[in-house]
């Protein structure tokens, strides 16, 4: 942990005069006084204390300093959203209550279906429930990075607003489950152009897309990926002192709900977060780095790092064990996601989402970083292979995606990590010249750290 020094905390302005000219013995106890009387400015100058930046290196670069104007930008329009919590957005097709996540995804294309001559147009699927808590995951960890560069309270206050809405209020509060997520809309039936015919068709049914009969699926799991990154802004917010004792008991019994909800064993129904646990790409990775987030931030304190947790060993073995075996070649890349439609989007996804999981379960007596496999898979041999195709996109040696290739790679967090993990200079700078914010969102949403300062600081409460 870096070393941490304190500002001096502001005096009362008119006893500061009083102190700094000569004073009587009355007059100092007055001074002394108005100090007492004064405590929302000694809370707002708790506030103001920053962290300053440990000294850049090559392999360290200054995230403070690279990313400050960025940061400030995206709080100073963050800072004034109001919430807009799921109870807010309802859609009349989602099977649970209005606190119940809910989204829609279109089937995928069927060479058998008919032809888009015969076919009606596919409806728009419900995203607003998907759209939200993406902005959300955008904005919280901007605001408690803003506040980690400037001590404004202003910041991390209206980021303790938006999570109230979200995870404490129980007026507003989202359903700690994702039970309806990506779920499948069936387009409305063909209209019928032979006059001969009158077809009766369910107006209800052709007014509107239904939704699939099986209701949620495991890809769903990577529309809450934006938690992760709100988990790893909470133990900042909470050190800032804008969240209560009661907010933070709140958010770390939904986080605990909602990682019971991901790995307790279901007997019956889908089981989606099995399916998707289970799954030899992104999938499974967004799983993995999901809950190990919510693990962290909800493991008991004590006198032993959260990263000694024994929900967290058992992450970590299922990393050595498992995820590795399964989703990675001994050069390093991805297999499964080389047939995707995006491959080379769907690779750097992955790759981000691993570099995630090794900052996160690594601990002072293991580094899942120099972890390998014999025959070659690991996380160092990943970057290793991919990073030459990060410089050059043009060298990539599958297909290229069918969208959004040009937009490709944006400034990953796995550059950032392994270059602080492995000592690579090189991929620290080729992190700094890369554009951090692609511009269309199903680029930005593959991106699942936007805030990287937030993950090489520590939270430190003021002394």
């Amino acid at each position: 942990m870096p070393e941490v020094s304190y500002l001096p905390m502001p005096m009362n302005p008119k006893a500061s005069a009083i102190l700094s000219s000569g004073t009587s013995r009355r007059d100092f106890c007055a001074a002394a006084t108005a100090l007492l009387l004064a405590p929302s400015e000694l809370l707002h100058a708790v506030g103001q204390q920053v962290q300053p930046s440990p000294p850049a290196t090559p392999t360290r670069p200054d995230v403070a300093a690279i990313d400050h104007d960025r940061i400030l930008a995206e709080a100073a329009r963050y800072v004034t959203e109001a919430p807009t919590p799921l109870t807010s957005l309802q859609c009349p097709r989602s099977p649970g209550t209005v606190h119940d996540y809910y989204s829609e995804a279109l089937p995928e294309a069927d060479a058998n279906a008919p032809t888009a001559a015969a076919a009606k147009p596919a409806p728009l699927p419900f995203t607003a429930h998907r759209d939200a808590l993406f902005e959300l995951g955008l904005a919280v960890p901007a605001l408690a990075a803003a506040h980690l560069l400037t001590g404004e309270q202003s910041y991390t206050e209206h980021a303790a607003v938006q999570l109230r809405a979200w995870f404490v209020d129980p007026a507003t509060r989202m359903a700690p489950s994702l039970n309806f997520g990506s779920v499948v809309v069936q387009p409305a039936p063909p209209a019928d152009d032979n006059p001969r015919f009158t077809v009766q068709t369910n107006p209800s049914f052709a007014a509107t897309p239904a939704p699939a009969a099986g209701g949620g699926r495991f890809e769903g799991i990577l529309e809450t990926l934006p938690l992760v990154e709100i988990a790893q802004a909470i133990p900042f917010l909470a050190a800032s002192g804008a969240l209560s004792d009661a907010d933070l008991k709140a958010l770390r019994t939904w986080f605990m709900a909602y990682l019971h909800w991901l790995i307790d064993p279901q007997d019956s129904g889908p089981r989606l977060a099995a399916l998707a646990r289970d799954r030899k790409d992104h999938h499974g990775t967004s799983w993995l780095l999901q809950a190990s987030a919510y693990a962290t931030l909800t493991a008991p304190g004590g006198d032993a790092p959260k990263s000694e947790d024994p929900l967290l060993a058992e992450l970590r073995h299922r990393f050595k064990s498992v995820t590795l075996r399964a989703q990675m070649s001994s050069d390093g890349t991805f297999p499964h996601e080389l047939s995707s439609e995006n491959p080379y989007r769907d690779s750097l996804f992955n790759l981000d989402l691993f570099a995630g999981v090794c900052m996160l379960l690594s601990n002072r007596f293991e580094s899942v970083w120099d972890y390998s496999l014999e025959d070659g898979p690991g996380m160092r041999s990943a970057i290793a292979y991919h990073f030459p195709y990060m410089v050059d996109r043009a060298s990539w040696p599958f297909r290229s995606d069918r969208t959004h290739f040009t937009e490709l790679p944006g400034r990953r967090a796995s550059l950032l990590f392994t270059a602080r993990a492995y000592q690579r200079p090189e991929y620290a700078a080729l992190w700094k010249t890369l554009p951090p914010d692609p511009p269309a969102p199903e680029v930005l949403r593959t991106l699942p750290i936007h805030q990287p300062l937030l993950w090489v600081r520590q939270p430190v409460r003021p002394a």
